[in-house]
C-alpha cells in the first residue's frame, strides 16, 4: 500500500502559501472569511451573505497570486503541494459535508475545492462541523491548482504517489455503508 500520511512540513508550507495570497487582498476580505469561518454575522445579521459575496468576487484575486506564488516551484515542490490539495479534498470527502454543500459528485468537488481555498481556519471549522460549511459556494480551479502549474511548467502531472483519489464519495470512512 502507498504511503497517505502527509509530512507536516508541506502541509504548512501549503496554508502559508494560502494565507499569503489572501493578504494582499485587504481587510474586507479578511472579515468576510473570518465571518464564514467563524459563522459570525454580517452588519445584517446574515452568518454568510454579503461576505459570501466579497469573497467570492476576491477568488480570481487570489488564485492570481497563488498563482505567482507557485510560478518558481520546483516540480517536486509543486507535487508535495498538489499532494496536500489531494489529501485535504479527501478528507473532508463526506456525506456530512455534502449535505450541507450539496451538488453533484462534480459539485461536491469544486465546493470541497472552495472549502480548502478559503484557508486553514474554514477547512478546520467545517471538517469540525460541517454546518460552517457553504452550501452553493465553489473553487473548481482550487482541486487540481498545483498539478495544473506541474503541468504548464513540466509538461506532465504530478503523480502524488498517495494511492488516494480527490474525487467525490471516494473516502470510503466519509461514506459509511
Amino acid at each position: 500500500m502507498r504511503d497517505q500520511r502527509l509530512p507536516v512540513g508541506d502541509e504548512e508550507r501549503f496554508w502559508d502559501l494560502v494565507e499569503a495570497a489572501w493578504a494582499p487582498l485587504g481587510t474586507e476580505v479578511e472579515r468576510a472569511r473570518r465571518v464564514l469561518a467563524h459563522r459570525e454575522s454580517d452588519p445584517g445579521g446574515d452568518p454568510q451573505g454579503t461576505s459570501l459575496a466579497v469573497v467570492e468576487a476576491a477568488l480570481p484575486k487570489f488564485l492570481g497570486n497563488l498563482r505567482s506564488a507557485g510560478e518558481g516551484l520546483s516540480a517536486q515542490e509543486l507535487t508535495d503541494l498538489d499532494r496536500v490539495v489531494e489529501r485535504k479534498l479527501h478528507d473532508i470527502d463526506r456525506a456530512d459535508v455534502q449535505a450541507v454543500t450539496d451538488g453533484s459528485d462534480d459539485g461536491f468537488l469544486y465546493a470541497r475545492g472552495f472549502i480548502v481555498a478559503m484557508g486553514r481556519d474554514f477547512y478546520t471549522a467545517v471538517a469540525e462541523d460541517p454546518e460552517t460549511a457553504v452550501p452553493d459556494a465553489e473553487c473548481e480551479r482550487m482541486c487540481y491548482f498545483f498539478a495544473h502549474l506541474h503541468h504548464e511548467r513540466y509538461g506532465t502531472f504530478p503523480d502524488t504517489g498517495s494511492g488516494i483519489s480527490r474525487e467525490s464519495c471516494s473516502n470510503p470512512a466519509g461514506w459509511p455503508g
